[in-house]
């Protein structure tokens, strides 16, 4: 399974060319609430809830999540973590024993520490390398060919 969570549509083109060379189902992590489009009240709203540990409600929870045996979890880099969606779904869903492959794209600052606080959220659950993606380069060719390459990096190649 490719979960992601996108507002700006970069981790949306990035999960979907994982999608592509990997296979698997898609799922759409989504809020009751939706985010601002606004860039300064987005960033406002992200701090606070980083920095208060909220996790937001969200929409809907994927069925049978214990028949994936790896699932591929999609962030942006919102001030050096994962977004607060992506943290409450890892929160609220069981990964023990599973592989959690994750992603990001990010503004020019890397993957900070997502890859670090995906593990401890999911301490039972075994957590791959990083991809990392500038986000306006989600969907340029050459970032195909780094997917390409961190799947067989990782072993999630089909």
């Amino acid at each position: 399974m490719v979960a992601y969570f996108s507002v700006s549509g970069n981790t949306y083109r990035l999960a979907e060319s994982i999608q592509r060379e990997a296979g698997g189902d898609t799922f759409r992590i989504r809020t009751e609430q939706a985010y601002p489009q606004k860039y300064e009240q987005l960033v406002a709203r992200a701090r606070d809830e980083i920095r208060s540990g909220y996790f937001p409600v969200l929409q809907a929870s994927p069925t049978h999540l214990e028949g994936y045996y790896a699932v591929f979890v999609g962030s942006p880099n919102w001030w050096g973590t994962i977004a607060p969606p992506v943290a409450a779904f890892l929160a609220t869903h069981d990964f023990s024993g599973k592989v959690i492959v994750p992603f990001c794209t990010h503004g020019g600052s890397g993957g900070e520490q997502i890859k670090e606080d995906i593990m401890k959220l999911c301490p039972e659950a075994t957590v791959m390398s990083l991809l990392e993606v500038y986000g306006p380069d989600a969907s340029k060719e050459t970032t195909r060919k780094t997917v390409a390459e961190w799947l067989r990096n990782t072993g999630m190649t089909r």
